[in-house]
């Protein structure tokens, strides 16, 4: 299926490793020009680098900080437009919501929430002004199924759902699309990280940890193991796509049955 990105412009957020970075290569060999972003200058040249190693392409990258409004404006001033938006940006923490102070609740919606909100703001106008223009916005399971140990990250994944939604309803007749995509358990970086670390610490190997994982906090998974992150990638990028015109306004699940709703 030609996916008919090539010419297109896209800018995914947080994609120096993990679903980001999946994405973002995969936007790549379809032809789009693909901007990276993170934090380091390090890490989004040594990205953009292996992305053109793999695939070729048009590839660049712009760090900055999207975690606060400077850092939004500084990487919106770069990139004045593109076609193709991917919020991916965000970041987890396991922690017991008694502990969880407000500089907490703050950090993460900052993060995780105004960050799309912000780069949406910048680029949907232009995308409604020409008629074409993809917004996807990398939600989580956990926006329906707010996990006990991290309810400040819940909070936000169905934020992103809200925002998704509400912004599709501003695309109306249009060839705009907004639509959220929602990742189950996936070894993106930080995740393979933590649970190595659980399982160094319990005396296991990486695939008994795995297996426990499954069996006590995700026991609903089909899956029954981590996504990869080019799973994920490959629901993303057909969002972004010409071929998803008819999808508006979705929340769309790559969550390897974890959701047992039907809706």
């Amino acid at each position: 299926m030609d996916l008919q990105l090539r010419g297109k412009t896209a800018l995914v957020t947080g994609s120096t490793a993990g679903i980001g970075f999946a994405t973002a290569r995969l936007l790549a060999a379809e032809g789009a020009t693909v901007y990276l972003n993170g934090r380091s200058q390090d890490r989004v040249d040594s990205a953009a680098q292996a992305i053109r190693d793999a695939v070729g392409g048009e590839v660049r990258g712009i760090a900055a900080d999207l975690s606060t409004a400077a850092g939004c404006t500084a990487l919106a001033a770069q990139l004045r437009d593109v076609d193709v938006l991917v919020n991916n940006m965000g970041i987890f923490e396991p922690r017991a919501f008694e502990e969880i102070s407000d500089a907490d609740w703050m950090r993460f919606f900052e993060t995780n929430v105004l960050s799309g909100v912000r780069l949406s703001r910048h680029y949907l106008p232009a995308m409604r002004s020409r008629n074409w223009g993809r917004i996807v916005f990398v939600s989580s399971e956990s926006a329906l199924q707010i996990p006990v140990e991290m309810i400040h990250y819940g909070m936000t994944k169905t934020a992103q759902l809200a925002i998704a939604r509400g912004l599709a309803e501003t695309t109306l007749g249009s060839g705009v699309t907004v639509n959220s995509v929602l990742p189950g358990p996936t070894a993106s970086e930080g995740v393979a990280t933590f649970v190595q670390q659980m399982a160094d610490t319990r005396g296991v190997d990486f695939k008994e940890m795995e297996r426990e994982f499954f069996a006590t906090a995700r026991p609903s998974s089909l899956l029954q193991r981590f996504a990869t992150p080019d799973e994920v990638a490959a629901m993303i990028v057909y969002v972004c796509s010409a071929a998803a015109s008819a999808t508006n306004g979705a929340a769309l699940r790559a969550d390897g049955g974890v959701v047992r709703a039907i809706a």
